[in-house]
């Protein structure tokens, strides 16, 4: 039997019947395992094409559009990367708050907040552009740009921007991905929109075009994927409905509690990832902006590579907090620790012994500087990823307000001594800056309080979370050391380095690392995400 979706305007409740005899509402009857399987898949496929587009395009770009405007496209896009601010917070606060009216399935007061936050957003869309256009005007002013630098990157910072701008509204589709954990349906638009970017980059350059026209027709494809998102919004939540009269201003107050230390959060995230460009455009030059970037992109591969699994953990922790059931936060965290160090540790590992041959045949020897740098943000992506699981066990469990202002602290101290490193050891001092606040409020702020929420002492949590991860890294760090003269600089032998010290940290971890239950424990949830895919397929 068919039925049709019923809004009653005196209650605002939207009963929605089943189709078939099948409730569709909320999605599927998925398993908890299969659903993390499947978003941490495809966040891996996503980021491995990515990663195969970005090794080809950054030389590519580099030695068709140079240093300088390279390093200026680079400049001018860290400029953007702050305008998230402007959503204060409530994008992070909505992606929780859309997993917790669908835990409690209450259709009524989440299409009351979305649709409330749609026309919010769209709003604070609008004001950003507004400040882009401010920045662009004075950007010879703030940076050392040259005249045509400037006016080229006067245009650049407004196609960007519109595009920032227009992505704030269709944010709440996201959300509604992330908080319905289906973010992975968003994987197929986000392979074919990075294919698309990079044929129209290649075609752009090949043709003889500048900068300009390159930012113009790749942020064009870009923003044709938001109408794949909210399509996708839709399919997730069919009772999705955004409509002015579903307006409550009670729904944002509902969220203001929560997403004022998103933006704090945010706000420190920015410091952290996008002020040390910023400070080198400022202190150096664009062609330093450059050099910067080739480290800076290997490492946030490495990140991107590593940290899928947090992502998808946000949910879950927000419906175990939800339903105050703590064992699954205790598995949560350990679990979720020791596989982000298992994944980070030897890439990371890898990529600071290796980083010279790699440089060298990637970009070329112009980039040599980036060799010391790329060796302090190995670690720094180490407490990224390592320390993942605690932040976000404290975001969804209720300690929101502490990572807050840890971010935050973090995010200060690494501007100030950057802004003081740079002067005296260049790069290399940016690098520091960012590695010394992150470490110490990791290892002692994040970390404990984490143990404390999930009710573990940090000796145990260190014992089954963390050493079993680090000391087979380790032994692959020993072997790369001493290895590196047997092997030559090309890629076959740096491949085939690769392959062996990752097979030294495979065995070492999962052999002796980790006892018998856990390895049946790893075996039983594979078997189960397998079962459940046939009988999907079934």
């Amino acid at each position: 039997m068919s039925w049709t979706i019923r809004i009653l305007r005196d209650t605002h409740e939207i009963p929605i019947q089943p189709i078939n005899g099948k409730d569709t509402t909320w999605g599927g009857d998925h398993h908890q395992v299969s659903l993390i399987a499947r978003t941490v898949s495809m966040d891996y496929l996503v980021t491995f094409v990515e990663l195969l587009l970005g090794v080809f395009m950054l030389p590519f770009n580099t030695s068709h559009l140079g240093q300088s405007a390279y390093g200026l496209w680079i400049l001018t896009a860290s400029i953007t990367f702050y305008f998230s601010m402007l959503n204060l917070g409530y994008a992070g606060a909505l992606v929780k708050f859309v997993a917790q009216y669908r835990a409690h399935r209450d259709a009524s007061g989440l299409n009351q907040i979305v649709s409330t936050m749609f026309f919010v957003f769209a709003g604070i869309g609008l004001v950003a552009y507004g400040v882009a256009a401010v920045i662009a005007l004075n950007l010879q002013t703030l940076f050392n740009l040259s005249s045509e630098q400037a006016a080229t990157g006067r245009s650049i910072l407004l196609v960007i921007s519109a595009y920032i701008a227009l992505g704030f509204p269709f944010s709440v589709f996201g959300a509604i991905m992330n908080g319905f954990q289906r973010k992975y349906l968003n994987g197929f638009i986000g392979i074919t929109t990075s294919v698309v970017v990079v044929i129209v980059n290649v075609l752009v350059l090949l043709m003889g075009y500048g900068l300009l026209e390159l930012v113009i027709s790749t942020t064009a494809v870009k923003a044709l994927s938001y109408v794949g998102y909210r399509a996708n919004a839709y399919r997730v939540f069919p009772a999705l409905q955004i409509r002015i009269r579903h307006i409550q201003f009670s729904r944002l107050k509902e969220l203001t509690g929560f997403s004022v230390y998103m933006l704090l959060i945010d706000m420190a995230n920015k410091l952290n990832y996008a002020t040390d460009s910023v400070v080198i455009g400022i202190f150096l030059s664009t062609a330093a902006v450059a050099i910067w970037a080739v480290a800076q992109r290997l490492v946030e591969l490495t990140q991107r590579l590593t940290d899928q699994l947090n992502g998808a953990l946000f949910p879950v922790v927000v419906d175990s907090a939800t339903v105050g059931n703590v064992d699954r936060l205790k598995l949560v965290f350990l679990q979720g620790t020791r596989l982000s160090l298992a994944m980070v540790l030897p890439i990371a590992t890898t990529l600071a012994m290796l980083a010279e041959p790699v440089v060298l045949l990637w970009v070329g020897p112009q980039f040599r500087a980036s060799i010391p740098v790329i060796h302090i943000l190995a670690a720094v992506v180490t407490f990224r990823v390592g320390n993942a699981t605690a932040t976000t066990l404290l975001k969804g469990a209720g300690h929101h307000r502490l990572l807050a202002l840890s971010n935050l602290g973090i995010g200060f101290a690494n501007v100030v001594l950057s802004i003081i490193l740079v002067r005296t050891y260049g790069l290399q001092g940016v690098a520091a800056g960012t590695l010394i606040p992150l470490s110490l409020i990791s290892i002692f702020v994040l970390f404990p309080a984490a143990c404390r929420r999930a009710n573990l002492s940090i000796g145990h949590a260190i014992a089954s979370a963390v050493w079993p991860a680090v000391w087979p890294a380790i032994c692959m760090g020993t072997f790369l050391v001493f290895s590196r003269n047997l092997f030559g600089t090309g890629f076959i032998s740096i491949f085939a380095q690769v392959v062996v010290a990752a097979s030294i940290y495979l065995i070492l971890f999962l052999s002796l690392a980790i006892g018998r239950s856990e390895r049946e424990w790893y075996l039983t949830k594979i078997r189960q995400v397998v079962k459940l895919q046939r009988v999907r397929a079934a």
